[in-house]
């Protein structure tokens, strides 16, 4: 099973990132690709702009991952209470694409800060529109005090509820794959 996974998030050290990659390593079996949106600039989309530069590749390729992965795992930074400009932008351009990004994939979204409000703002924007974007969202999870909860020395998930939660959402990424291979 391919997962794609990513930190909407450009930080180098992104939280966001370490805990979707994280979570991806508790699927069963996967061949896992982290994306860094650093990898995806684009200018500021507008419809104007579109028009006079057509779709970038940077957003096709972003879209083309998407598409080519069995499950997507995506963990949301929060910024002022919403989405990175940088995530926002390139899902701006990949929705003009087709207004499925997720392409309905099997999906979990999470999110994380420092503190203890876990990112629930950007969360909960993220869940209340997924079914406009092609998501098929099997798990959500908001972790707060992500340095509570990490152990970056071992590089792994060291609160044991969390470690569950996330281990039933990895579980539940791969279900519908595992339900398929037995019926046929």
């Amino acid at each position: 099973m391919k997962i794609l996974a990513f930190g909407a998030s450009t930080s180098k050290t992104s939280i966001n990132k370490t805990l979707a990659k994280f979570t991806a390593s508790l699927v069963p079996d996967a061949d896992v690709e982290v994306l860094d949106l650093n990898d995806y600039a684009l200018p500021i989309y507008s419809e104007d702009l579109e028009k006079e530069i057509g779709r970038p590749d940077a957003a096709k390729d972003f879209f083309d991952k998407i598409g080519s992965a069995d499950g997507v795992i995506v963990s949301f930074a929060e910024h002022n209470g919403t989405y990175s400009a940088a995530y926002k932008n390139l899902f701006d351009w990949a929705s003009r694409i087709d207004q499925k990004v997720f392409q309905d994939k099997p999906t979990i979204y999470l999110a994380t800060s420092p503190g203890p409000g876990g990112a629930g703002s950007v969360w909960t924007s993220a869940k209340g529109s997924a079914e406009f974007f092609g998501v098929d969202l099997k798990a959500a999870l908001s972790v707060p005090n992500f340095y509570d909860v990490f152990d970056a020395g071992r590089g792994r998930v060291a609160d044991p509820n969390v470690l569950a939660d996330l281990r039933s959402a990895a579980t539940a990424l791969v279900l519908r794959e595992v339900v398929e291979h037995i019926a046929s």
